[in-house]
């Protein structure tokens, strides 16, 4: 990922920062930037912009239409996203499943099972949990699946219908087992096999 700002030239904005602030009110008074105020000039700009270099690399959402593997590593709730190791972010096309906090989105359908519940059968039907990430995303271990873009599913994610070698089509399956429901103004004429 391209980042805003390499280190070497965050270092140097910053000391260049400093001795304009000195040059300008280095008048003798106490205004001169001290090793304190540099710290925490430091800090701030590392808070600001530190987070732009953790980042992973910038996720590619699969053009509409086209048809990408996509190797289960990481899954969040019942609908998505599933992160893949060959890069996309999937969000299941179609379908709605609960918030982690157990909320619904407003004008989203509310479907009745529990957000647990829901991302537990989607770790089921794409592998084996294998752990829990930093952030409580729960790692999954399984097969590659084939997925179908339907485009941009918000926030740098593939919205796609997905088929597992093991669990057949997960957006179907997760609405036959009622932990998510149809999302009828995404999901459309789609027919499940």
């Amino acid at each position: 990922m391209a980042t805003p700002w390499p280190i070497g030239s965050l270092m140097t904005k910053c000391v260049t920062l400093i001795r304009q602030f000195n040059h300008i009110l280095g008048d003798g008074s106490h205004a001169m930037m001290t090793k304190s105020h540099f710290t925490w000039l430091l800090l701030i700009a590392i808070f600001y912009v530190g987070p732009a270099f953790s980042r992973p690399a910038d996720v590619v959402v699969v053009p509409r239409g086209q048809t990408f593997t996509c190797t289960p590593t990481m899954v969040w709730d019942g609908d998505g996203p599933i992160w893949c190791e060959e890069g996309p972010t999937v969000r299941l096309a179609g379908i709605a499943a609960r918030e982690m906090d157990g909320s619904c989105s407003p004008g989203h359908p509310c479907p009745t099972a529990s957000a647990e519940s829901a991302r537990d059968a989607l770790v089921q039907m794409l592998g084996t949990p294998s752990g829990v990430g930093r952030n409580g995303h729960i790692q999954v271990t399984g097969p590659s699946m084939q997925c179908q873009s339907e485009g941009f599913g918000v926030g740098r994610r593939t919205a796609a219908w997905c088929t597992s070698p093991v669990s057949g089509n997960i957006n179907c399956a997760m609405v036959r087992g009622g932990w998510a429901l149809k999302w009828e103004r995404y999901w459309k004429d789609y027919e499940c096999a």
